[in-house]
């Protein structure tokens, strides 16, 4: 007779040989694959993303029957030539040397183009964009901390600081720090803000309100419009200047390469005036002294027919 014990324990290894499932190779090595390409950072590609220069359309590229047509002249202005074909103005852009057709706006009606050297036009383009990119930097954000119990001469060094940095055009982060259950006193930190806030209120405004963030108070304050007017204002007559100073200095340099010129002419003059003058033209002694020798002559073998004839 078959024992309690031994049934139980023959249904518990059925039923556990029938749960075993052997291991998908397959799976296992996709998974291991995986895992080994997010160690090695992905399959992406390596290396900086390289930029697609964008190239305008030109000369058989554009699409349009007939466009309005400019010419870059030498003084770097635009010269218009009115409403042409396709055709014609591809004939025009040769006739002025071979020069390219460039769609410049396609929204227009109808398109423009432009009849420029593409290489000077991209290097034109180019010097724009970093003039642009020069100019309009982005303004940086700097900070200015406080404590809610800051005393007055610490007070004054800061605001020092938040004026300086509004005049050169950056925007300012005013923080009051709150240590342990100081963030209790938070109403003395909001004061604090308006406080400064109003204390430069010819040079900047408050960018909404002052928000808490964690044990901390901050608030944006950024420069007034006229304050970065009057520093573009500033920033435009730095470089006219600059330009103007360039300008100068070339002017300069020509003068003097001229002066220059015009003393080494004067001095090769000088030279061969004093050569000339120590060649005397007008004197004789050089045919007295012919004479003087063929009467030598005379003397030394006589005077005959034959003489003559041999010296004639």
């Amino acid at each position: 007779m078959v024992s309690t014990k031994t049934v139980v324990a023959a249904a518990l290894l059925a039923s556990t040989s029938n749960a075993f499932v052997a291991p998908n190779v397959g799976s296992v090595r996709s998974t291991t694959t995986s895992l080994n390409a997010i160690r090695r950072g992905g399959r992406g590609p390596r290396g900086p993303v390289r930029k697609t220069e964008y190239k305008p359309p030109m000369n058989a590229e554009i699409k349009y029957d007939e466009v309005r047509v400019n010419v870059a002249t030498k003084d770097g202005k635009d010269e218009p030539l009115g409403i042409l074909s396709k055709a014609d103005a591809l004939a025009k852009a040769k006739e002025l040397g071979g020069l390219d057709l460039i769609l410049i706006n396609d929204n227009s009606d109808p398109p423009v183009c432009k009849i420029v050297d593409y290489s000077k036009y991209r290097y034109a383009q180019e010097k724009k964009r970093k003039e642009k990119a020069k100019n309009s930097k982005a303004t940086e954000i700097k900070e200015v901390k406080m404590s809610y119990k800051i005393g007055d001469h610490d007070y004054t060094v800061r605001l020092k600081a938040a004026t300086k940095f509004i005049k050169q055009g950056n925007r300012v982060k005013a923080t009051v720090q709150f240590r342990g259950r100081e963030i209790q006193h938070d109403k003395l930190g909001f004061e604090l803000l308006d406080r400064l806030a109003d204390d430069l209120e010819d040079l900047a405004n408050m960018e909404g309100k002052p928000r808490r963030e964690g044990r901390t108070i901050g608030a944006i304050l950024s420069p007034t419009p006229e304050v970065v007017k009057a520093i573009n204002d500033a920033k435009r007559q730095r470089e006219k200047d600059k330009k103007k100073a360039k300008a100068e200095s070339l002017a300069k340099r020509d003068a003097d390469i001229a002066a220059g010129v015009v003393a080494a002419d004067k001095e090769e003059e000088k030279i061969i005036g004093g050569v000339l003058d120590g060649i005397d033209l007008d004197d004789d002694d050089d045919f007295d002294d012919d004479d003087d020798m063929d009467a030598s002559l005379d003397e030394l073998l006589g005077s005959s027919k034959a003489t003559d004839d041999l010296f004639a």
